[in-house]
């Protein structure tokens, strides 16, 4: 059985959207957390304070910042197979395979949740030996990192979940450059209809466009 099973099941909670049964629950989750002791005292305290944050705050306003961090941009993805494999076709196959592992360790997934999902993954963490669910994170620990150091970057205190997974799985925290990605407005951007691009070989509007004169000659040998 794991020592730290309830603090993994916290920290998979705490990545949960935060609706209101989950904020409800925030102050058993963090006794959880204060009772093991797994996850060192300075960090408990950064949680504590999301915690509070999360209680404290507008429930709108913690909603749409939460869509806004994790919904928003691939580099603080909580799908970890979207930092591997984006939407290639490789992501369908790793999704069973990590289904398959769950299903050999008797846990079922319900019908809306993804294997990938950090919060998943934690929760199979939890039901693991110490020493296979520490190698299992650490399997993804490049992944958090960049996850960790992209809401860092932020100024997200969800980075304390993320430094915590890191410590429990016997990971350095630290802060890695990470490279920036586009806004998904430039991503989901329409072109600009007739616009013109010259890297596509057309001039923009109001550019001098070229002429290519061609001598046609007809198939009965007839000059133009």
């Amino acid at each position: 059985m794991n020592p730290n099973r309830y603090s993994l099941r916290a920290l998979a909670q705490l990545l949960g959207y935060p609706a209101e049964d989950l904020r409800e629950h925030l102050p058993a989750l963090m006794d959880a957390i204060d009772a093991e002791a797994a996850i060192p005292a300075a960090r408990r305290a950064e949680l504590r304070a999301l915690a509070n944050e999360l209680t404290r705050l507008d429930p709108y306003e913690i909603e749409a910042r939460y869509v806004e961090t994790f919904d928003r941009g691939r580099n603080t993805s909580l799908h970890l197979f979207e930092h591997v494999h984006g939407d290639s076709r490789d992501r369908g196959p790793a999704m069973i395979d990590l289904v398959q592992t769950y299903e050999k360790a008797g846990l079922q997934l319900g019908p809306e949740e993804l294997p990938d999902h950090l919060g998943v993954v934690l929760e199979f963490a939890s039901t693991q030996p110490p020493k296979v669910a520490q190698d299992f994170l650490g399997e993804v620990a490049h992944i958090l990192t960049t996850v960790f150091s992209a809401l860092l970057k932020r100024g997200s205190p969800y980075a304390a979940v993320i430094a915590a997974v890191l410590e429990l799985a016997g990971q350095k925290v630290q802060a890695v450059a990470i490279q920036a990605e586009e806004t998904m407005d430039e991503s989901w951007a329409e072109p600009v209809v007739f616009d013109g691009c010259s890297t596509r070989g057309q001039a923009r509007p109001g550019d001098p466009q070229p002429i290519h004169i061609v001598r046609h000659t007809s198939s009965q040998g007839v000059a133009p």
